[in-house]
């Protein structure tokens, strides 16, 4: 339960006061209904349903009061504070449960936000170790699962505020019975445990299944054209109807704890109110009057009773939820990229520089991702990194944007050390674009905007036509305005290609950063890119992962990496030229393959 308890804490960090006046509020409704409770004794005195003569308690006195008022008068007056009791009684809870609701909804927003700011500023460490789909789970289900815990809890507090007013008011008019029915409540708490426990063992079930069933649709939604391509249809629906039947037994077992307490709750109910009627009635012979207190606090208590034990078991369901949440947000917390709005951009005037800079994964113990890494990037000039796949080329330049720390060595920005505190000035200079470019499913032209939100149409037109995208986005129904679709699907590789390297220019980097950025290009439109990024030299800091080594013939200076290493360094002629370098044979292979 602690997990429980400390966002119970945030809770209250979120309201304040306001939640005090919520559960005074609470008190002052749950008084106002007992006291309706108490009227319905007079009401049956007066209208002569029940006798008062033989009780001496101060309802009846108050019964007998109302009867010496002129005939037909006592009945109505009654009647009508009756109604306005519970009118206000009524009226008073409607604000409250505005009100709860608006502090509910308000804190779970507060706690979606928070989280969802934690992801955006986590170091990438942890977003590469960590399956999205968990991340998709956490901020979906269990957050709901949470927002469901919170309002249990609220529920329970409410009710136990007013069961404990219901006690006070049925000590006051029978000590005797009330003694009873509590004790009997508490005998009820004790047995129905374990359906708590129950439930929280499902709840835990719950959320594994949750996780692996939002895990294989999301693979399978990236996935599914490699699924049609390969007829893997039949497998993958075999492991949906696998999980479903999990799905459907936990589903089962649920309601079946649902209703085996609801059973046993409310025939204990029955139970023993007719054994107490039966008993009072036939062996005590008490009197009606008595009879009529018994079933007015049976009926009143033994439901709040119930409600509480309903309440305790929903609760139990989603503290596994609560594990998971606070597990996130402590994660998330210890890796934070702290960020100041107020920062200067830290821009590089002269080189970056690796300095014997080494660096393995989380887990793996073995092997170096990068080993003794020594190169010096100049301050507006084009460089290149090369190698085969795994040699570590996105490693460097994750690197060189500050994605990832060096194990050993260090990053210098034109002679000093970069850290924690200055890695996201740094960021603020630099465009990046991926192998696998990613678009929003949005417009081009929001699209474009995200990275300048003030930029002039021409503007956008320019880095179009920069990125070699004018013409086909002309030639689009919509132009700018066209959807793109999930992932920008719409349109081709090429093409999105084409339009993520014309957001990164809009920018206006002083560090463009390129990850086979030109790989699914034709050739017309590579040659269009190189001529730009030809035109962009000696303007920003040029890097660029490559593959095709035809796209970096103008690069200043290429670096070659093997297995984590710098195995050549120098200019694209000079590194051509050398028979027995690495390059030279990467260069030959794409000649014969051509």
């Amino acid at each position: 339960m602690k997990e429980f308890m400390y966002y119970f804490k945030q809770l209250y960090q979120y309201t304040g006061n306001i939640m005090y006046i919520n559960f005074l509020g609470m008190v002052v409704v749950s008084f106002l209904d007992g006291v309706a409770i108490l009227l319905l004794i007079p009401i049956l005195s007066i209208s002569g349903i029940i006798n008062s003569a033989n009780e001496a308690s101060w309802m009846w006195m108050f019964s007998d009061l109302l009867k010496d008022l002129p005939t037909g008068i006592g009945l109505p007056f009654i009647l009508g504070f009756y109604v306005i009791l519970v009118f206000g009684q009524n009226l008073i809870q409607r604000n409250l449960s505005i009100r709860d609701i608006k502090i509910h909804q308000g804190f779970i927003n507060h706690l979606k936000e928070e989280i969802y700011q934690s992801l955006l500023h986590v170091k990438w460490e942890f977003i590469i170790r960590t399956r999205k789909s968990n991340l998709i789970n956490s901020l979906t289900k269990d957050i709901n699962r949470v927002s469901t815990g919170i309002k249990m809890f609220m529920q329970f507090i409410t009710n136990f505020i007013f069961t404990l007013i219901q006690i006070g008011i049925a000590f006051w008019l029978s000590p005797q019975i009330a003694s009873l029915v509590l004790v009997c409540g508490l005998g009820l708490a004790f047995f129905s445990w374990k359906f708590v426990r129950q439930a929280k063992n499902l709840g835990k079930e719950s959320t594994d299944i949750s996780r692996a069933y939002l895990a294989g649709i999301t693979d399978h939604l990236n996935g599914l054209k490699d699924i049609k391509t390969n007829r893997l249809e039949k497998s993958r629906m075999t492991w949906l109807q696998s999980l479903n039947i999990k799905m459907l037994d936990e589903q089962v077992r649920f309601v079946e704890l649902q209703t085996s307490s609801q059973l046993s709750y409310k025939t204990a109910f029955a139970l023993i109110l007719s054994c107490f009627i039966f008993f009072s009635a036939n062996l005590f012979y008490t009197q009606p009057e008595k009879l009529l207190i018994v079933i007015i606090i049976f009926s009143r208590l033994w439901p709040r009773f119930v409600t509480i034990q309903s309440n305790l078991q929903q609760l139990a369901l989603t503290i596994p939820a609560f594990k998971v949440l606070l597990s996130l947000q402590n994660e998330t917390k210890q890796l934070i990229e702290v960020s100041d709005d107020n920062e200067e951009i830290l821009y590089m005037n002269r080189m970056i520089e690796c300095k014997n800079v080494c660096f393995k994964y989380n887990g793996d113990n073995t092997s170096y991702a990068l080993q003794n890494i020594n190169l010096q990037i100049p301050a507006n000039h084009m460089t290149a990194i090369v190698g085969q796949s795994g040699a570590g080329k996105s490693t460097l330049v994750d690197i060189l944007m500050g994605l990832q720390r060096p194990e050993t060595g260090e990053l210098l920005i034109d002679g000093v050390s970069l850290t924690d505190d200055t890695v996201l000035a740094l960021r603020k200079t630099i465009s990046f674009v991926p192998q696998d470019p990613f678009l929003f499913n949005a417009s081009i032209r929001q699209n474009l905007l995200l990275m300048n939100p003030t930029a002039p149409e021409e503007h956008l037109w320019a880095a179009l036509e920069f990125a070699a995208a004018a013409d086909f986005v002309k030639e689009l129904p919509n132009g700018l305005d066209t959807p793109l679709g999930d992932r920008g699907i719409r349109l081709s590789g090429g093409e999105r290609q084409r339009i993520v390297l014309a957001r990164a220019i809009l920018r206006n980097p002083s560090i463009l950063i390129l990850d086979e950025a030109t790989s699914s290009l034709d050739t017309e439109n590579e040659s269009k890119i190189q001529m730009a990024l030809e035109r962009l030299k000696g303007k920003m800091t040029i890097i660029v992962i490559a593959h095709r080594l035809s796209t970096i013939h103008n690069a200043d200076q290429v670096i070659v990496l093997d297995k984590g290493r710098i195995v050549q360094k120098g200019e694209y002629i000079q590194l051509a030229n050398d028979k027995k370098g690495m390059f030279r044979s990467f260069l030959n292979k794409q000649l014969e393959a051509n």
